[in-house]
């Protein structure tokens, strides 16, 4: 089966999408409005972290890279911590973030492990025996 017909890894790259959607929704027409701690410095830049980790993951699972579940291992790491902040705001639209962070965090985390799953001759970068 290919990579890219795996249910999956398209589930991966579907929650990468839509948590990479939510989030940038969020943090341009809605934190940057509420201002305050919304708008804070570390907030936001976690918030643009977890937009481009979850594109540039999704990117490395569609063109079927050799990397993608170390990428998928930061982009869990990095949409959990978003998830974390996000929930600690108590209105709809930042537990609506929180909650696409935590779903994408958990299929990336599950993505990441499938490394071990492959022959060290498989994995990039081995030599040919």
């Amino acid at each position: 089966m290919s990579k890219l017909t795996d249910p999956g890894m398209h589930d991966c790259i579907q929650a990468c999408w839509t948590c990479r959607d939510i989030c940038q929704a969020t943090l341009y027409n809605y934190c940057m409005e509420q201002g305050g701690h919304h708008a804070e410095p570390a907030h936001v830049r976690l918030m643009a972290d977890c937009i481009q980790i979850c594109q540039t993951s999704a990117d490395f699972m569609t063109r079927n890279s050799e990397l993608h579940e170390a990428v998928c291992a930061v982009c869990a790491e990095v949409c959990e911590a978003c998830g974390e902040s996000c929930s600690l705001f108590d209105d709809d639209q930042m537990k609506a973030c929180a909650k696409a962070c935590n779903d994408c965090a958990a299929i990336c985390r599950e993505m990441s492990q499938t490394r071990g799953d492959r022959a060290d001759s498989e994995r990039p970068g081995a030599r040919p025996s």
